[in-house]
């Protein structure tokens, strides 16, 4: 039987990539980012020992969902949170959790909250924009560099691949930074909390060619658009949508590349 004090400093498996958020400012400063209401469905990924959880259910909240992978902690926090009727608590990989099934079970849009792995943070994001229609928001802990990327502007260093792919479906806010001190183990590098709002509708129609366009584009970074997007799209096609095709693909927005993928529609 293991002590439930353990989850004040839970252990780390590391191939999970684990490093528990401790600082009390920090924590109160992602509470009050998301500011929850009654009536929110929120879901957090990656409780660990509880510590957001147990601010986020003092808040007032009817109720919380919670997503963990580590079965000795899953099997540790309905105690901890007994008190709390409205805490849920599903042991499985956030990466293969249902989010439009949890949504549709509680009859409405989700509002997601966590200190996402690092080692799975971009494939995370990627399955949860699976179910943006059932989900309004997100607040989360990423690596700073990741968070950068995420809310770069076309021309800025960080702005890449990612930044592109997450543009038609969410709107990106850095909230701020944390340093490796606020967790335990302490990471390598810092981290950074971002606001990602779901659209109700993508921000343009996007097209099935889109990703493998972007893709294409990022291969070879450097590149100017035509050589980069050669064999996939025209110099003609470039043309058409109104691109000079001597600029790097670095510096368009979002919807450019949307354009240049109808060429292939």
């Amino acid at each position: 039987m293991i002590d439930a004090r353990i989850l004040d400093r839970p252990p780390r498996r590391k191939r999970f990539g684990q490093h528990f958020l401790h600082d009390p400012s920090v924590l109160d400063r992602i509470v009050s980012a998301v500011a929850p209401r009654r009536g929110d469905h929120i879901v957090e990924i990656g409780p660990g020992g509880g510590a957001l959880t147990q601010r986020l259910l003092e808040s007032g909240i009817d109720g919380l969902d919670a997503v963990e992978i580590d079965r000795d902690l899953a099997a540790l926090l309905p105690a901890r949170f007994a008190s709390h009727q409205g805490f849920t608590l599903h042991q499985g990989d956030a990466l293969e959790f249902d989010f439009a099934g949890l949504a549709r079970s509680r009859g409405g849009r989700l509002r997601v909250v966590g200190n996402l792995p690092y080692n799975i943070s971009t494939p995370l994001l990627f399955h949860l924009l699976q179910s943006s229609a059932s989900i309004e928001d997100m607040h989360v802990m990423l690596q700073r560099e990741v968070a950068e990327r995420l809310a770069a502007a076309p021309g800025d260093p960080s702005y890449g691949r990612l930044t592109i792919m997450m543009a038609p479906w969410v709107g990106v806010e850095l909230l701020f930074e944390v340093g490796p001190g606020a967790f335990r183990p302490p990471p390598k590098v810092w981290s950074a909390v971002a606001r990602l709002t779901v659209r109700r509708e993508p921000s343009f129609k996007v097209s099935p060619h889109f990703a493998g366009v972007v893709a294409a584009a990022f291969s070879h970074r450097r590149k100017t658009l035509r050589n980069a997007l050669k064999g996939v799209v025209s110099l003609e096609q470039i043309q058409a949508c109104g691109l000079d095709a001597g600029v790097r693909p670095e510096t368009l927005a979002p919807a450019a590349f949307n354009e240049l993928a109808l060429q292939l529609d």
